[in-house]
């Protein structure tokens, strides 16, 4: 075990708040506009004080070690954070007043669409009227090319379990070949279909059976 002196406290704040600095400190929601610290500020503060740390355990010279490990943590933690505030950013641009929600999760982006709005019901076609909207999101998703894309569909408990599986792919397969023929990488693109088993509303009411008719878009950093 050792101990960090108060000298390297000062060096690592530092060099907390120079990775700040690099990765800016906060980002506006897209949708309500409000101010929020950004994932990469919260990245390159975690990145630094792990470098720190390590840096100071493995190193000869206590106080460099910890400076380099800051600095390079930092960097590193505020590099994938930075990426998707950015894309996050774009996302929220393009589909502001579209009914897609963009939610943040980490260093992970999830976008909703739900299925009154994409499909007709029971319906694994995309309607002509949403084509713009997946438009905007092949756009982002071609731009930022280093996050691999996990599409999910999803349906309410009403119908056979059979059906709804099959319904559930064939949804998220639409919307899979659909970015694919629009020139997003086959390669970073999945599509499974889980049926009605991950409700996010009550099956016992209309308005829960509608939320829960959706498809998912999980973007994730590679």
């Amino acid at each position: 075990m050792f101990v960090i002196s108060r000298s390297i406290l000062v060096r690592l704040v530092a060099a907390l708040c120079l990775a700040s600095l690099i990765s800016s400190c906060t980002t506006q929601d897209a949708f309500t506009g409000e101010q929020k610290t950004s994932n990469a500020t919260k990245g390159a503060g975690i990145g630094a004080l792990s470098g720190a740390l390590l840096g100071a355990a493995t190193s000869k010279d206590k106080k460099k070690g910890a400076l380099t490990g800051a600095l390079v943590g930092g960097a590193v933690g505020g590099g994938v954070g930075y990426y998707m505030d950015q894309q996050e950013k774009a996302l929220g641009d393009e589909l502001r007043g579209t009914g897609v929600q963009v939610r943040r999760e980490g260093d992970n982006l999830r976008l909703i669409m739900p299925g009154n709005i994409t499909f007709a019901t029971g319906r694994a076609e995309i309607r002509d009227d949403f084509y713009p909207v997946l438009k905007s999101v092949g756009k982002v998703l071609m731009k930022f090319e280093k996050t691999s894309i996990k599409i999910t569909g999803h349906t309410d408990s009403t119908g056979s379990a059979t059906t709804n599986q099959t319904l559930s792919e064939q949804r998220a397969q639409s919307v899979s070949h659909y970015l694919i023929n629009g020139g997003v990488k086959s390669g970073r693109v999945q599509a499974i279909g889980y049926g009605s088993r991950y409700p996010i509303g009550s099956n016992s009411t209309a308005d829960g059976r509608e939320q829960n008719r959706r498809v998912e878009l999980e973007l994730l950093p590679l």
